[in-house]
């Protein structure tokens, strides 16, 4: 892909500045949902517990620049709240070990990678791409955008929840796709500059349709066409004081503390060995998305991040910055896909757009205002920023399958075994806490696991093939005139 800016290009602050803010756009809304999610889960007595969003930012920025300092400045991606978590988390809060048992899980998940990392380091990651060459990587690549693309859909129909009629429904999807369509114009037709910047010109688009129709609504008193609420900001105005304008992100690490005993009173060595069997199964599942992730920015910025900063490196600054961001906000950290697909689609990789996305993350966690804003941004205008970047994820995977001879049949059923597992959502529970599974292997991590399975058994072992054969021998030949 021929690059706008690469990843050590620095453009002017100005021109930064607008490039980071389009990141923090583009990664917000998951950022700040997961930790409302988690603030739904109730414990054992029924009471919930509290996850402010604005920590979570602060935390993903703090995370953010652990990864890119481990990464050297050479990785442009941005970490933020993970999904896969949020089953372990119900557990743990479910079996009431509060606001430890999730900063501890968190840490058991992070110190995954930081062990795997330490192996890699010690044995090299060539096995990497013999594990997952491209037949393997490019559907589970393609997985991971098409499997979100039920959230964007469901965010253009529904704005977030369930439309109330059929007429409300249609609203929400035109909005939605103007959304996309603008970015789409912005990303082809635009100039120069808007090409550089097309979601925040797409997202500010269905911004200002979605603000006309719901003036519409609270005019008429139509609740159905009342998208954006307003109550936010009438209940910001009405209780206007300092912390409408500064406050401190609530960290987790913070509330634990001040519940003191009540904190820990249920965190013994079994609780920590239940919480390490909650977590740990799945940080190595996350393992595949984050070589997965890895492998589709490498052939982005067309540099191979798995050899230079190196899979170990990437992996430190994954895990550590996970360990980071929860101890803020409480949430694990991840790759995020949004953040990928906004630099293919950019075709702006440079890290520093990253870096000042990840500050302006920890900076603008202070601003109750920015915070309130970025809340009233409604689902079905994310949605259609979504369309663009979940679909470019997926056609980044198909990208890599052109390296792949699908005639052959040994290649076919393994790439269609991925994509019908993937796709299909075919998941993999084990155990059980009151009617939910503790340990949840993702349709991603299922569709990765049958993919190396079938492709054990269909494709015979390099050295035992013909083919592979050959090729040692061709290789053979060639490293003395590589040599000479």
């Amino acid at each position: 892909m021929q690059l706008i800016y690469g990843v050590k290009d620095r453009p002017s602050i100005g021109k930064t500045l607008v490039f980071a803010f389009q990141q923090m756009i583009a990664i917000m809304a998951a950022t700040l949902l997961v930790p409302l999610l988690m603030s739904g889960f109730a414990t054992g007595t029924g009471e919930t517990l509290s996850f402010d969003p604005a920590a979570a930012l602060f935390g993903a920025g703090c995370g953010s620049i652990v990864y890119i300092l481990f990464t050297k400045r050479r990785s442009p991606v941005f970490l933020g709240s993970s999904f896969t978590f949020l089953g372990a988390y119900a557990s743990v809060i479910g079996h009431n070990y509060g606001y430890w048992g999730v900063l501890i899980g968190i840490a058991f998940a992070g110190l995954v990678y930081v062990v795997i990392a330490l192996i890699i380091k010690a044995v090299g990651s060539g096995w990497i791409n013999k594990l997952m060459p491209p037949v393997i990587i490019g559907p589970i690549v393609a997985i991971i955008g098409l499997s979100l693309s039920g959230t964007a859909t469901g965010w253009m129909s529904g704005n977030g929840g369930v439309a109330a009629n059929w007429y409300t429904e249609i609203i929400y999807i035109i909005i939605g796709l103007i959304t996309f369509l603008v970015i789409a114009w912005a990303s082809t037709k635009g100039t120069k500059g808007m090409k550089l910047i097309p979601f925040i010109i797409g997202i500010g688009a269905g911004y200002v349709v979605a603000l006309l129709v719901s003036i519409i609504g609270w005019s008429a008193n139509v609740d159905a066409l009342k998208i954006i609420n307003f109550n936010l900001f009438k209940d910001w105005a009405q209780n206007f004081g300092f912390t409408s304008i500064l406050d401190y992100p609530k960290f987790t690490f913070l509330k634990a503390i001040q519940l003191g005993d009540a904190a820990t009173q249920h965190i013994d060595g079994a609780a920590i060995g239940n919480i390490a069997l909650t977590f740990i199964p799945i940080g190595i599942v996350e393992l595949a998305q984050h070589i997965a992730d890895h492998k589709n920015l490498s052939n982005i910025i067309e540099q191979d991040l798995i050899t230079d900063p190196g899979l170990d490196n990437t992996l430190l600054g994954d895990g550590v910055g996970s360990i980071v961001g929860g101890f803020f906000g409480g949430a694990a950290n991840t790759t995020y896909g949004e953040s990928i697909g906004c630099v293919a689609i950019t075709k702006n990789a440079s890290i520093y757009s990253i870096l000042f996305a990840a500050v302006g993350c920890v900076i603008l966690s202070f601003f109750t205002p920015y915070v309130l804003i970025i809340n009233s941004i409604p689902k079905c205008v994310m949605g259609g920023a979504c369309i663009a970047m979940y679909g470019f994820i997926a056609v980044s995977g198909l990208q890599l399958l052109r390296q792949v001879d699908l005639s052959d049949n040994r290649k076919l059923y393994v790439v269609a075994a991925i994509l019908v597992v993937g796709i299909g959502g075919l998941t993999l529970n084990f155990g059980s806490y009151e009617g939910n599974p503790i340990i949840t292997f993702t349709s991603l991590a299922t569709a990765l696991i049958v993919g190396l399975i079938t492709n054990v058994i269909v494709n015979k072992i390099p050295s035992l093939d013909k083919e592979g054969e050959q090729e040692k021998a061709e290789t053979t030949e060639e490293q003395p005139t590589a040599q000479e």
